[in-house]
């Protein structure tokens, strides 16, 4: 019988409404080849590797009567050309262009009577470059039975004269309506609670379906301990549309890392080794023993970002201003001897991003701090549902991270922030080497901004996702970014 979906996978189902689409994406750019691009030859690619991963040839199909959640089955007109797509923009392409279409794209939700992906190919760029934009429904990747879409198609090495493998695939018939019910049946003899839970779900109880979610990712009351007040009032939480603005920005990986060495060298020489915690100074003083990682470093760095995002808008700041951002986060786990997972498991912190604090270095201090005391009092929210992965791929600890915001209530933090590590070395797609990539993360009901960081190959890049209405000046917090680290660095000198 068909696999059927968990209750945390149809709950991103029952959320999806017309301003909020439950998709993650990403927006990778590509070196072109010097004969120029080749899309049927990336069309084979992209279809001979979905086969490795089987859900992406499956769509959903639902009980009659809403008896049990839908189940996963082959969809027998599968056509890999109604997913991967072609697409150009008027030569010589701007940045400019394709963010905005990225946002079109993203803001259109995916449609449910077919496998819940999307590809595109954008020639076109400026430069002799291509993009690669992604959609993939987050009720699809669970980081187990399936991954990311860009996880799937890129590879570690120049592939170029590899010929992809013909593929033979044979769909699975469909079950039968009568089939689904009696499976419906069996299922909750064995699990009546379930039942309940689905037709509440299903006749679209929203505050029951947010909170079977927000247990199933580890629970919302260890996350709200972790706060010491309600998020403050902000322009980033307002009702949105379904349009969206994308922009982003790419910066250097080791412009942070100077950071981290050099704020690490000056405060090892200002407490003498084997002081007491007493001694260390809390979040004012900046006498304390404390280390900031390269994730804290990017996390100041859009403190300051927002802070000069906000007073050019005019906002009110005053030195306790802060940004309530929550941030999943990858934290390590030892192993057992022998054991064949790697990684660690996924969890939430919820960091005051200080953006009423004038000093760089000051800001980079409170969220250093924060996030040493959120971690040794236990206040990271534990996912189990995605503990255990062995190893994580970048794109799909972003599509987790939007899977965790979306089972938090929306009066708990400001905006979203998945900062997740990439591989060091370059990847390629067909043979073309990839440049440069950055997350899109979707809105959450209420949430007016979403930002994505992905570290690749000697750069960090910053996807920034809002919606159309409430951020009309998202160009200027892209920018603000860029002068936040600038900003940061100098200090630091």
């Amino acid at each position: 019988m068909p696999e059927r979906l968990s209750s945390l996978d149809v709950s991103f189902l029952y959320l999806e409404e017309p301003t909020t689409a439950m998709h993650v994406g990403s927006v990778m750019l590509f070196q072109q080849p010097e004969d120029g691009l080749d899309f049927p030859r990336l069309l084979r690619h992209v279809e001979t590797r979905i086969a490795l991963v089987p859900r992406y040839r499956q769509r959903l199909r639902p009980v009659p009567g809403r008896l049990a959640n839908p189940v996963w089955v082959d969809h027998e007109r599968f056509d890999i050309t109604e997913h991967v797509r072609s697409m150009s923009l008027p030569r010589p392409g701007t940045m400019t262009q394709l963010e905005e279409l990225v946002a079109r794209m993203q803001a259109r939700r995916l449609d449910r009577d077919r496998p819940l992906w999307e590809l595109a190919v954008v020639d076109g760029l400026r430069d002799d470059r291509f993009a690669v934009i992604t959609k993939v429904h987050q009720a699809m990747v669970d980081g187990v039975r399936a991954v990311d879409l860009g996880q799937v198609v890129l590879d570690e090495e120049n592939h170029r004269n590899r010929r992809p493998p013909s593929q033979i695939w044979r769909p699975a018939p469909e079950p039968t309506a009568l089939e689904l019910l009696v499976s419906a049946v069996t299922d909750s003899i064995r699990r009546p609670r379930q039942v309940l839970e689905t037709l509440r779900a299903g006749a679209g109880d929203v505050r029951v379906t947010t909170g079977k979610l927000a247990e199933a990712l580890g629970g919302l009351a260890l996350a709200a301990r972790s706060a010491t007040s309600p998020p403050p009032r902000s322009p980033l939480n307002r009702e949105i549309t379904s349009s969206r603005r994308f922009a982003m920005v790419d910066t250097g990986l080791e412009d942070h890392r100077w950071i981290h060495n050099r704020y690490r060298d000056v405060r090892s020489q200002k407490v003498p080794p084997g002081s007491s915690a007493r001694e260390r100074g809390g979040p004012d003083d900046p006498r304390g023993d404390l280390s900031a990682g390269v994730d804290d470093v990017m996390l100041a760095v859009l403190a300051g970002a927002l802070r000069s995002w906000l007073l050019a808008r005019g906002e009110p700041l005053h030195p306790s201003s802060v940004v309530r951002a929550l941030v999943p986060v990858n934290v390590p786990q030892t192993r057992p001897t022998g054991s064949r997972l790697t990684g660690g498991r996924a969890a939430c912190l919820l960091i005051d991003l200080p953006t009423g604090e004038p000093s760089p270095l000051m800001r980079l201090h409170h969220v250093a701090w924060q996030t040493r005391s959120h971690r040794e009092a236990g206040h990271a929210v534990d996912a189990p549902a995605i503990a255990g992965m062995a190893g994580f791929a970048p794109a799909t600890l972003h599509s987790l991270g939007a899977r965790m915001a979306s089972g938090f209530s929306r009066h708990l933090f400001n905006v979203v922030v998945t900062n997740v590590p990439g591989p060091s070395e370059p990847l390629y797609l067909t043979g073309d080497r990839m440049l440069a990539s950055y997350p899109v993360i979707p809105l959450a009901r209420s949430q007016a901004l979403a930002i994505g960081l992905t570290s690749y190959d000697g750069g960090v890049y910053y996807g920034l996702n809002a919606d159309r209405q409430a951020l009309p000046d998202l160009g200027m917090l892209a920018a603000c970014v860029r002068e936040s680290l600038g900003e940061l660095k100098e200090a630091s000198g």
